[in-house]
Order: C-alpha cells, then sequence, then structure tokens
C-alpha cells in the first residue's frame, strides 16, 4: 500500500494568515503527525522510505557543469553531484530543532544578530545544510525571521510574493507540545543549479514523516523553490522506517 501524505491546508489547525509561509514545512510535519496519530494503533499505511538508487548514494562523484560559482560568503564549492555518507557535523538549537553547522565548509556561513541563518556552499552538502537550516527558521515562531526567510531565502515568483504578504502581517505563532527531528536524508537529485533534498523527520510522539525540498543555487546561496501560494514542501507523507535514508541526526 502506499504511503498516507496529509494536506497542511484543511487538517493543519495552525493554517491561519501569517502562518503559512516557509515555516510550512515544519507546519506541515506537525499537522501530518496530528492525523497520524488518530489512526487505529496496528494500522499499517506507510510504506518504508524510497529507496536510494545506487548512483546517488555510492556511485562516484562526477563533475556538474557550473559548480564553480562560490557562495556570497566565500564558501568553498564542490564538483561532487552526490552524499554516500553523512556529513560530521556540529548541531545547534534553532527554536527547538537541531540543525548542522560547519560555518567554514558547508554553512550557514553568515548569521546575522536575528539568528538569521543564510550563505551556504554550492555543493551536494550545502543544499542539505541549507534546507535543514530553512525548515528551523520557519519553525522558531519569530516574525522577524520569517520576513527574512521569505525575502532572502526563496526563489523569485508569486510563490515568493505570498510568502512575503504573510510574513509581512504576520505575529508570533502559537506553539505545539509536538515537535520534529531531522532523522535521516536522501539527495534526490543534485547539479549546480538545481537540487531535491528528502527530508525524514522523527516527532517527539515516535512518528516518522518525510517531505522533499526543491533548492535552486541563484545569487550565491540555495534558495527554496514555494508553490505559488508560498508553501515550500513537496507534500508530507508518513514512513514504517528510514529505509533508504541516510542516519542523520543532532539528537
Amino acid at each position: 500500500m502506499s504511503q498516507s501524505t496529509e494536506s497542511t491546508t484543511e487538517s493543519n489547525p495552525f493554517t491561519k494568515p501569517g502562518f503559512i509561509i516557509a515555516a510550512a514545512l515544519v507546519v506541515a510535519l506537525i499537522a501530518a503527525a496530528v492525523v497520524i496519530f488518530l489512526l487505529p494503533k496496528g494500522q499499517d499505511n506507510a510504506q518504508p522510505g524510497p529507496a536510494a538508487s545506487p548512483d546517488s548514494a555510492s556511485a562516484t562523484p562526477t563533475k556538474s557543469a557550473d559548480a564553480a560559482g562560490k557562495s556570497i560568503c566565500g564558501l568553498p564549492s564542490s564538483t561532487e553531484t552526490a552524499l554516500g555518507t553523512a556529513p560530521k557535523s556540529k548541531w545547534e538549537l534553532v527554536g527547538k530543532m537541531a540543525v548542522p553547522t560547519d560555518p567554514k565548509t558547508s554553512g550557514p556561513g553568515q548569521t546575522d544578530s536575528d539568528g538569521f541563518r543564510s550563505c551556504f556552499a554550492h555543493s551536494p552538502a550545502g543544499a542539505l545544510y541549507s534546507a535543514m537550516n530553512v525548515g528551523a527558521l520557519g519553525s522558531a515562531g519569530s516574525p522577524q525571521l520569517e520576513v527574512k526567510l521569505a525575502d532572502k531565502l526563496l526563489v523569485p515568483g508569486n510563490g515568493r510574493d505570498a510568502a512575503m504578504k504573510e510574513a509581512a502581517s504576520s505575529s508570533a505563532s502559537s506553539g505545539s507540545d509536538t515537535t520534529i527531528q531531522v532523522k535521516g536524508f536522501s539527495i534526490k537529485s543534485y547539479t549546480a543549479s538545481e537540487a531535491n533534498v528528502d527530508l525524514a523527520f522523527e516527532t517527539n510522539k515516535g512518528v516518522l514523516v518525510h517531505t522533499i525540498l526543491s533548492m535552486r543555487w541563484m545569487d550565491g546561496d540555495w534558495k527554496v523553490k514555494p508553490a505559488d501560494d508560498g508553501v515550500t514542501f513537496s507534500g508530507v507523507s508518513q514512513l514504517s522506517d528510514l529505509s533508504g535514508f541516510i542516519l542523520w541526526s543532532g539528537v
């Protein structure tokens, strides 16, 4: 049977003006978890995670066109197009979510006085770190971070405009007793200009879910490509286990 995917628009009680912005990744995961909690125990409606292809997990890295571009803060670029193992990293809390930090290699290379994190390396690891930090910044419950996130880390277009409008009118979001932490990842695809990063999360209730962030390299940093309504994720699905993901966690 196929994985169950939950719609945040209808099932998420936190879907209100000012809350659907780049933070929608985290909100979606929480909303999916809430619905999953209501399922009868023992109901098996989830499949193992997507299997990582041999090419993406263990193949010898190949050169990617136009991979020489450095980040806006001078982090080194890479010609690799895959990650076969979890990066070694220090972890920091942003809000309640642990995120990787490697400011001299993968990023974030810049953190301002508000705690806004940006500038990631032009590499698969940089795309991964950026995706994780976007999710954490969106979950921090800070209107200032939400505005900067929408302004600086979303690809320009209708989706960014919608996110900017919501962020500008938002106030601090209400809390939830459900928290999430990353548990694994898979780089679904990577070129010098585009990356699709699949992140697996576990809630504090023990539920596993995953979602894919579509990233674009532009103006010396990785940016998220949101849908036209400003939502940054492609869908949230429950997982029965972490098969197909490279295990990676800060807690």
